[in-house]
């Protein structure tokens, strides 16, 4: 009865698991067996004959009432499902949060969001060397090779885009190059390192020590400005360099002092050594996952003793190390609270602690010490929100700085294309509003381009409310004026749950839909065309008119715009937007931006931010620039080409591998184009928006106006392209020509995959490529819609486009639509007032 009162309080107790990994589904290539052991290949068979499998088994068996055979648990998983099995030992585990290291590579593993639907809090630890892998398995944006300092400085702004949404960083050096880190590794022994890892081919794997150490020492500096923890694997790899005394060097760095770091899986069978570092260095702390449960029952009760022989108590925390299967989280879990409460019993029956002591050290270890240590706000469980992450050290030098007069834009895009805004004092943006997120009705998603209220048909009204929640990975300083920075914004029912009418979530759906089922990535480049306008006084009445009238390409033309692009072009690079190009249009007072491609997420936020560059440098100057499809009637339209292409592994897919290929491109990217070119009536009703939109796409006016494709073809709405330096007839991406400047550039991208992931299922065949002017053969082609009425119609009878981008959703794109319909019918000059929306 002596310790009823220990044991209670340790069985009750919410655990909080320091360190974990993904489940994968059931029909996972990775076998069941391997939830018992870290062994793998041949050794694998051997795995039953130990004693951790027995006892582990028999409990799963339990827990399962199955019979306690590896054949009946794996029939009994089989029948239950995931879901279920899932619920049952995270709910036997008694979890109040779980730390995820998604970087473990697992067949089929589930995303980490998935994880939220049985555990009320789950953060994110990011394991940096595969951030490392997976810029170097994508390629330098430019095109161009990597080196050094372009890797460092896609790396560093990469990883600094994540801080706000994890708890911690972990690396797994150890397994790479052992623990004795190098501090001061060369330059020279860096690049080294990085020409050895390339020259490996891809899928890039970093094994090379000088490249390690050298991206730690990064991660150091990063983890230490930003006060987040970091992880750092220590045993159970190659024993010769596995003792965490190695990292003495730089424990004792001055530069890294102050970087709290955690040793994990109890640094085995190195545990006293790590009990060592933990007493006397402050900033280390401890871990004693995958030591518990995969160890015998006295190798677990030991270790954890060890580790306790000299480490203070608030220095050791709990953890799993459960992967790919609940019941690694179930046995962790379980067997924990058991080693605990017998090393506990033992400290207590030995004289060094008294019951309310040890009961205070369960609470402690379990608990409460990685609360602490992560910075965990777990206050807000119940509504299962994703982070909730207080960080002593803000995300930018402004932010120290705060005061009254600096302020946050908090951008959103709306159906109709329109940007907008609410504007809060940044004080007020860092206590709350980048967690909660600004309130925002329903009706914002339903406004058609005439007013600021919704469309009857869009089936959103002024009731209901849902939060505008900042994207911190976007949050930049505004270039064109001070004081003040600019956020976009994801829309949630609450902060944590996606509303189903966002267009960032949807398209990050559909990003996700396209890695899952194909493992593809696409890449989006956009063209923006616009037209720059200045003031003038006609007949005495002011109005805007084209600033300037030269022809296409025209240096007189560009001459003139020269100081508006001197104050874009560095607006755009300190947003890290890449500029390729910009010149004079067709139009009069007509210009052009083409920027760089990158993965289509980013390419969307880009554009937004595009957009704000080029409206709010020209209203510096007292000019209005316009994205307007068609601003007048007798001139040329403008338009936002956009450039796409595939990749898998860092390679672009969409290019054929020989030439025998068709076309110059694979078969997957035929398909995916052919899905594209199959839907793209009904697409236009997204991608050109307004009624206005279809006064530009005519013929011979190289936007497109029959549904075909041609191989650079500037009169087919799909064009295949291929830049200079590439082999003669391959091509690397294909151009629609249809987008304008006042779609909503993340649903616009959102439906083209939506498009080419049906083409890819349905194995489209694409059909033959048009060589000549489509004009010339308009009898044997298909006219795209001539009116937003057309296209409208057609996204009406698309069911794929419907159950892919979401029912809801469309419902109100397609009532926002005819709405623009009904009223530029009666109001057929009305576009001229679209030139101070767009």
């Amino acid at each position: 009865m002596e310790f009823a009162a220990l044991k209670e309080a340790i069985e009750k107790l919410e655990v909080v698991d320091g360190h974990a990994h993904n489940l994968v589904s059931l029909d996972s290539s990775f076998p069941f067996v391997g939830a018992f052991s870290e062994a793998s290949g041949d050794a694998l068979s051997f795995v039953p004959h130990s004693i951790s499998f027995k006892r582990n088994l028999r409990e799963i068996a339990e827990l399962y009432g199955t019979e306690a055979s590896l054949e009946a648990v794996e029939e009994y998983r089989r029948r239950s499902g995931l879901d279920s099995i899932a619920s049952m030992c995270f709910k036997e585990a008694g979890f109040s949060a779980l730390l995820i290291d998604d970087g473990l590579k697992l067949d089929k593993k589930n995303h980490i969001d998935w994880h939220r639907s049985f555990v009320p809090f789950v953060g994110r630890v990011l394991r940096i060397e595969s951030l490392a892998e997976e810029i170097l398995d994508e390629g330098n944006l430019d095109g161009s090779d990597w080196n050094l300092d372009s890797f460092t400085e896609t790396f560093v702004k990469r990883l600094k885009s994540f801080v706000p949404e994890i708890v911690a960083l972990k690396t797994i050096a150890a397994y790479r190059g052992g623990l004795d880190i190098n501090t001061h590794v060369s330059r020279e022994v860096a690049e080294e390192g990085l020409k050895e890892v390339l020259q490996a081919g891809k899928p890039v794997r970093i094994s090379n020590k000088g490249l390690i150490d050298y991206i730690l020492v990064h991660v150091l500096e990063i983890a230490q400005h930003y006060d987040l923890p970091l992880q750092i694997h220590t045993g159970d790899l190659d024993l010769r360099f596995a003792n965490p005394l190695y990292l003495r060097t730089l424990l004792e760095d001055e530069r890294f002092s102050k970087c709290c770091i955690v040793l994990l899986h109890a640094s085995y069978p190195f545990s006293r050594e790590a009990s060592y570092l933990s007493s006397v260095y402050p900033q280390v702390y401890l871990d004693f996952g995958l030591a518990v449960p995969k160890l015998s029952v006295h190798g677990m009760i030991s270790s954890v003793k060890q580790l306790l022989e000299l480490a203070p108590i608030k220095k050791v925390m709990f953890s799993t190390d459960g992967y790919a299967f609940p019941e690694t989280y179930y046995l962790g879990a379980k067997k924990a609270r058991e080693v605990i409460f017998s090393v506990l019993h033992d400290a207590c029956s030995s004289g060094d602690l008294s019951v309310a002591e040890a009961i205070d050290a369960a609470k402690d270890i379990l608990s409460q010490n990685a609360i602490g240590f992560y910075k965990l706000d777990l206050s807000a469980n119940s509504s299962n929100q994703p982070y909730s992450i207080s960080l002593k050290s803000q995300l930018t030098e402004t932010d120290a700085q705060e005061d009254n007069n600096s302020f946050v834009r908090i951008l959103w895009v709306d159906s109709s294309g329109q940007h907008r805004c609410r504007v809060v004092q940044e004080k007020r943006f860092n206590k709350s509003v980048k967690k909660n997120g600004v309130g925002l009705t329903f009706a914002s998603m339903g406004m058609p381009s005439f007013t600021d209220g919704p469309a009857e048909e869009s089936k959103l009204t002024g009731v209901g409310e849902i939060r505008l929640v900042p994207d911190l990975s976007t949050k930049q300083a505004v270039p064109w004026t001070e004081k003040e920075e600019m956020v976009l914004a994801d829309m949630h029912l609450r902060p944590g749950e996606a509303w189903e009418y966002c267009p960032r979530e949807t398209m990050r759906r559909l990003v996700k839909l396209l890695k899952d089922e194909f493992d593809l990535v696409m890449n989006a480049g956009f063209e923006n065309e616009f037209y720059l306008l200045k003031m003038a006084t006609r007949e005495g009445k002011e109005e805007w008119v084209p600033f300037d009238s030269g022809p296409y390409c025209s240096t007189s033309s560009y001459d003139a715009a020269s100081p508006l692009f001197h104050d874009i072009v560095p607006a755009l690079d300190s947003l890290n937007i890449i500029v390729e190009q910009f010149h004079a249009e067709s139009g009069k007072g007509q210009l052009e931006i083409a920027l760089g491609h990158t993965v289509a997420t980013d390419a969307a936020d880009n554009l937004v931010y595009t957009r704000e560059v080029i409206r709010s440098v020209a209203r510096k100057y007292g000019m209005l620039a316009t994205f307007v499809p068609k601003y007048d009637m007798c001139d040329i339209g403008s338009g936002s080409h956009v450039h796409l292409s595939l990749w898998k592994n860092g390679e672009n897919v969409f290019m054929a591998s020989d030439k025998s290929s068709s076309h110059g491109m694979s078969s997957i990217g035929a398909e995916f184009m052919a899905g594209v070119l199959f839907h793209l009536p009904s697409i236009l009703a997204i991608i050109a928006p307004l009624p206005n939109s279809y006064d530009r796409i005519q013929p011979n006016t190289w936007s497109g106006a029959f549904q075909c494709w041609g191989m650079e073809n500037r009169e087919a709405p799909i064009r295949t392209a291929c830049p200079p330096g590439e082999p003669e007839g391959s091509v690397t991406n294909f151009e629609i020509k249809s987008f304008d400047g006042c779609a909503n550039p993340h649903l616009g991208l959102a439906a083209i995959i939506a498009a080419g992931i049906d083409g890819l299922r349905r194995h489209l065949p694409l059909p033959e490529p048009i060589d000549t002017n489509p004009s010339e053969v308009a009898a044997t082609l298909k006219r795209l819609p001539q009116s937003l009425s057309e296209s409208l119609e057609a996204l009406q009878k698309d069911n794929v486009l419907h159950d892919l981008l979401g029912q809801k959703l469309l419902v109100a794109i397609e009532g926002v639509r005819k709405a623009e319909i009904d009223y530029y019918s009666k109001n057929p000059d009305a576009y001229k007032q679209l030139i101070h929306r767009y």
